[in-house]
């Protein structure tokens, strides 16, 4: 009688070298659909009423790559080489949703070092809730609904290979001596992507490489309106609109039906052609809210990210409706401590803030010193108490006067900290919303005409800023100020 096998796997084909990059993420795309698809027909007849007779496992596929050499290929680039000959292995996910990021880097790897890839199945076990996500009819039960433990079976998600030590520069080699070739494990990247469906009611496949975050719902409005008039423009090169629940238009009639109840970071995505457009999140208020939505928009490695939001203006010479181009954050939001120390600098990115500059410029059409009457550069400050301003003054405003803040909010400085952790190019742009210090509360009715025409202006700059950063080349945004001296290869 032959025994019942202690663990059940799917037939998998051994690891393979590579020296094109396309057929490589042809075979990342295999063995995902592979693995992926034995744990779900075993977790569909598991649901059945077939419970399997033995564990059932599938494992992510991964690309290693072994150098000799300490040549770096070009040197001006941040990304694309190893610094330090030896192993160095990325446990991949949903290579479909990465397709073009995976081509890339592999094939700047390929070209800098001469040296094939070898793609084949990994070590690490692929949780079934991360299998099935691809399947929205299928769903992994509670534990206790099963009449056994659900792990007893399947892989469960692992937080020994889903953290962030790999960007916090924490991580240590693999258990195989190899170093890491990406910024995140694959079961961090579908913790997030599972992550991101739930907050913002739109699947990830919609995410564009240039993200606005705002504060405000007035800025989806003006985004929706700017997306309907580039829709009936075939010159503009956007080719649709998702709004919440992944309904979307391709024309600027299109219909858009309410959901009965929004997420609770709406987004809404403007698409163009390679995910060269532009997604807009809605984060709310406060830096936990911020920290949310980058820990996981991060995992898409996109091109930028910028928050275009409401602000506190600081100074007396400023006016309701002016704005505020950060060039230093001061940081009291406190929910990136452990991960960044707020010792660590977080520099402003001059390819982001010249941007920023000429779209305001444009927008406006004010330059030079006219410019001076409606935009300040200076320092932001990140609050996490929405009513500081009810506290005793002496602490908060002698750290703002010492800082030389010039305006206040609740998510700019954890936004531009997270990019600088996850190596994601940030900026910041605010509109003043209200003058606490000077006596102007945010209260109803204080909006003046000036304030209500820079706030209808105000996302029209972050999107002709986003659309001059889209031109620029990928080495130029992603550039080596971004990149520490132990850096993984892929961006």
């Amino acid at each position: 009688m032959t025994p019942a096998p202690s663990i059940l796997l799917p037939n998998m084909p051994p690891a393979e070298s590579f020296t094109d990059a396309e057929a490589a993420v042809a075979r990342l795309e295999a063995l995902y659909a592979q693995a992926s698809q034995f744990l779900m027909e075993k977790f569909r007849a598991t649901l059945e009423g077939h419970r399997p007779p033995a564990r059932v496992r599938a494992f992510y596929p991964e690309v290693r790559i072994t150098t000799t050499s300490h040549s770096l290929g070009d040197a001006r680039m941040g990304f694309g080489h190893i610094p330090v000959p030896g192993t160095y292995v990325a446990t991949i996910t949903r290579p479909d949703l990465f397709r073009h990021y995976l081509v890339q880097q592999l094939s700047l790897l390929i070209q800098n070092h001469g040296v094939p890839v070898v793609v084949g199945p990994s070590f690490t076990p692929m949780p079934v809730h991360f299998a099935v996500t691809a399947q929205p009819a299928l769903t992994v039960p509670q534990e206790g609904v099963l009449d056994f433990p659900l792990r007893d079976v399947f892989d469960v998600p692992d937080l020994s290979t889903t953290n962030d030590d790999i960007v916090n520069g924490t991580a240590r080699p693999n258990p195989d001596g190899s170093g890491h070739l990406a910024p995140f494990t694959a079961q961090r990247i579908d913790y997030s992507l599972a992550r991101l469906s739930h907050y913002t009611a739109t699947d990830p496949v919609h995410f564009q490489n240039h993200v606005l975050f705002t504060n405000y719902q007035f800025y989806v409005d003006e985004f929706e309106a700017f997306a309907r008039r580039a829709l009936g423009d075939p010159a503009s090169g956007y080719t649709s609109f998702v709004a919440p629940g992944n309904a979307e238009i391709r024309a600027p009639d299109g219909v858009i039906p309410d959901l009965p109840r929004l997420p609770q970071m709406p987004t809404y995505h403007l698409k163009r052609r390679g995910g060269q457009g532009i997604t807009l999140v809605n984060i709310g208020i406060g830096p936990s809210n911020a920290k949310t939505a980058t820990d996981h928009i991060a995992v898409l490695r996109p091109h930028a990210w910028m928050m275009v939001g409401h602000c506190a203006g600081l100074r007396n010479s400023q006016s309701l409706g002016d704005f505020v181009l950060a060039h230093a954050y001061l940081r009291e939001d406190h929910v990136l401590d452990a991960d960044l120390p707020v010792w660590v600098p977080i520099p402003a990115l001059a390819e982001i803030q010249i941007a920023l500059q000429e779209a305001v410029q444009e927008v406006t059409e004010l330059e030079g010193y006219e410019l001076k009457r409606i935009m300040r550069t200076g320092t932001v400050a990140t609050i996490d108490n929405r009513n500081w301003e009810l506290r005793d003054k002496s602490g908060p405003v002698q750290r703002l006067s010492q800082s030389r803040a010039i305006a206040l909010d609740m998510e700019s400085a954890t936004i531009a900290a997270n990019g600088f952790r996850f190596r994601v190019p940030y900026g910041t742009l605010l509109c003043v919303s209200d003058k606490p210090l000077h006596g102007e509360l945010k209260l109803p009715g204080m909006a003046t005409e000036f304030y209500r025409t820079q706030v209808s202006r105000h996302l029209l700059i972050g999107v002709r800023a986003m659309e001059r950063l889209r031109d620029m080349p990928l080495e130029r945004i992603h550039s080596r100020k971004l990149r520490s001296f132990e850096e993984t290869a892929f961006l």
